[in-house]
């Protein structure tokens, strides 16, 4: 890799994003309290809300990160392209925070994907 600037961010980008996965939210929780969320109460935006379109898409995380690592939306099918609509435009920040312009860019895709998916939110 050498001291390559965007091999390595790439390399750091790949190990958080790999580690927000495999982490399981809620597994050491008493089965009579409701699981709480990860973030504090007053974080603005309910970054498990935001995520669980996409998590519940079959394939459609490791096709965006596919997409944000190769800048080529080809990766990304029509299932994971609707499940992109339904997000929230506010959460594309706090989603995507070291690549600001993945979020617009995806859209623009999916608009060509899917005809009917909404231009904004």
């Amino acid at each position: 890799m050498g001291n390559n600037p965007r091999a390595i961010f790439s390399l750091f980008l790949v190990v958080a994003i790999c580690a927000a996965i495999l982490i399981t939210p809620g597994i050491a929780h008493d089965d009579k309290a409701p699981p709480r969320s990860q973030f504090p109460p007053d974080f603005p935006i309910d970054l498990e809300k935001c995520w669980s379109s996409l998590f519940n898409t079959q394939g459609c995380v490791f096709e965006l990160l596919k997409s944000v690592f190769s800048g080529q939306f080809g990766n990304v099918g029509v299932a994971c392209c609707k499940a992109f609509s339904t997000i929230d435009a506010n959460c594309w920040p706090h989603m995507f925070p070291l690549n600001p312009f993945f979020p617009p860019l995806l859209k623009d895709n999916c608009a060509h994907i899917v005809p009917n998916s909404p231009t904004t939110k």
